[in-house]
């Protein structure tokens, strides 16, 4: 997408958020959903798209284009971005840089249009270690029959496609071999989902499991038609996805912060507004100066990957960095509050709750932190010391 045409595209954004999504957002944690006219709006945006390539029905944005739409839909309620954000980052990125021709040609037009994806690696016994991952791809005439469980796995309530990781080896081969990735119609007898889980937060946004038992899929379902590849495609995705979570993180906290200046400005004590206290003033400071170096760290990994460099080692770092600084935003906005931050009735309760989930998912920070310091000791073997 060309400059211009983003510029324009981010200020209409930026007035839906504010304009049409926030104020939703009592809906939305009321009813633990969002709203079908909002959902039918999201899509006729195009937000489920933007990554995908125009000729499939997409807007063909550049990742850092993507990552900024990530931070500024981030600004309103976390379900709102977790609804489009499989379609537009790792489901719909591993179709698009890993399918053949015939799988972009049938399901890229599918997630650019809205129909809503799932993306399925984390089980019941395996999270990090693939290596532990029980579900089964077992060849079944020209196709596969797909058997496991996979476990909170976002959108699988809704989802019509699915990208699940399975065992095409019972034993576990070097560099993760025995992993395969396979598009999946969900609605393919045999899968069944679990009851949507209850969560600390995140309202509206839905996790369950999915169970298969000897699902039938055809042999085109293998993610560019070759087994083996599937850690490879998941953690080539997953940069994708770190980068959305890390994006997620600054949105989210400009949102908090916000909130914070807002209530420190209004909220008196001792015959004057809080903000004039140091000890708040620093509070916020110290915010603002994490959430801009956040966003540069962020801007830095989506350059890199735009110009086709190796991000991963970046992508955990931003996620990481982000992540942990939001938590720590998030914080201080309860702390701001004082006892009001404790209580349901405002906003600092839900940030707080709703902020924690981001150094957990799409690789938590203990998993980031080995995966920088791996690939920080394998430069050094490398490259060996630069003096």
């Amino acid at each position: 997408m060309d400059s211009e045409t983003f510029d324009a595209f981010i200020e209409q954004l930026r007035r839906y958020v504010r304009e049409r999504l926030i104020p939703a957002e009592e809906d939305v944690i009321a009813n633990d959903a969002i709203p079908d006219d909002i959902l039918a709006e999201m899509r006729e945006m195009g937000l489920f798209g933007i990554t995908i390539p125009e000729e499939f029905g997409g807007a063909g944005m550049s990742i850092s284009q993507y990552i900024e739409t990530v931070k500024q839909i981030s600004y309103a309620a976390p379900a709102y971005r977790s609804t489009m954000s499989i379609n537009v980052g790792m489901t719909g990125s591993a179709i698009k840089n890993f399918g053949t021709k015939e799988q972009k040609d049938f399901w890229l037009p599918r997630i650019a249009s809205g129909e809503i994806a799932c993306f399925g690696l984390t089980e019941p016994g395996s999270g990090s270690d693939s290596a532990a991952m029980q579900t089964m791809a077992v060849r079944d005439g020209n196709g596969y029959k797909l058997t496991g469980t996979k476990r909170y796995i976002t959108n699988s309530p809704h989802a019509k496609i699915g990208l699940i990781m399975a065992r095409t080896s019972k034993e576990a081969l070097p560099k993760n071999a025995h992993v395969s990735a396979f598009i999946v119609d969900m609605t393919s007898p045999g899968i069944s989902i679990g009851k949507p889980d209850k969560k600390m937060g995140q309202s509206g946004a839905h996790i369950a499991d999915i169970i298969m038992e000897d699902v039938k899929i055809p042999g085109d379902a293998l993610v560019g038609g070759e087994e083996g590849r599937g850690f490879q495609i998941a953690m080539q995705s997953l940069d994708n996805g770190r980068l959305s979570v890390a994006a997620m993180g600054v949105g989210m906290g400009r949102r908090i912060l916000d909130t914070a200046i807002r209530y420190a400005t209004e909220r008196k004590a001792f015959g004057e507004p809080i903000a004039n206290f140091q000890l708040i003033q620093a509070m916020l400071a110290d915010s603002e100066a994490e959430l801009y170096a956040a966003e540069c760290m962020i801007a830095d990994a989506c350059a890199r990957a735009d110009r086709g460099e190796v991000i991963l080692r970046k992508a955990a770092a931003a996620k990481l960095f982000a992540t942990e600084t939001c938590g720590r935003v998030a914080d201080r906005c309860v702390q701001v509050y004082g006892g009001a931050g404790y209580l349901a009735e405002y906003p600092a309760e839900r940030f707080f709750r709703d902020a924690r989930i981001l150094r957990i998912y799409e690789g938590t920070s203990q998993i980031m932190q080995l995966q920088i310091a791996k690939h920080l000791l394998r430069e050094f073997e490398r490259e060996g010391a630069v003096w």
